[in-house]
């Protein structure tokens, strides 16, 4: 059985770092890609990163270098580091997982490509 658990999320100053943890069970990190959408209210849900099995590791434009996704095969879990946050980070922060995308990677910032969630993790940035 597919199981994404998100934990880490937190109240946190602007300017300030937090890390997210995303435990999976039911699958190997190898065979999958796993991102982070995050959706604050009243806003659609946005793409945050996604790790794409070995294939390779792709964030979006208003996280790129401020975000460090990673995975560690050992833990079946996959992280997410970030500094310099800003209030427009506010949001619930969900894991999503699906086969590799591989060669179609650029569809990975598309929640419609995504089988399974987990339940999110609040973040909240405050000035």
């Amino acid at each position: 059985q597919v199981q994404l658990v998100e934990s880490g999320g937190g109240s946190v100053q602007a300017g300030t770092s937090l890390n997210l943890s995303c435990a999976v069970s039911g699958f190997g990190l190898d065979y999958y890609a796993i991102a982070w959408f995050r959706q604050a209210p009243g806003k659609e849900r946005e793409a945050v990163s996604c790790v794409d099995g070995r294939n390779g590791i792709y964030y979006s434009d208003s996280v790129k270098g401020r975000f460090t996704t990673s995975r560690d095969p050992t833990k079946n879990t996959i992280y997410l580091q970030m500094k310099n946050l800003k209030p427009d980070d506010t949001g619930i922060y969900s894991c999503a997982t699906r086969e590799v995308f591989g060669r179609d990677w650029q569809r990975w910032n598309n929640a419609a490509y995504y089988y399974f969630w987990g339940q999110g993790t609040q973040v909240t940035v405050s000035s």
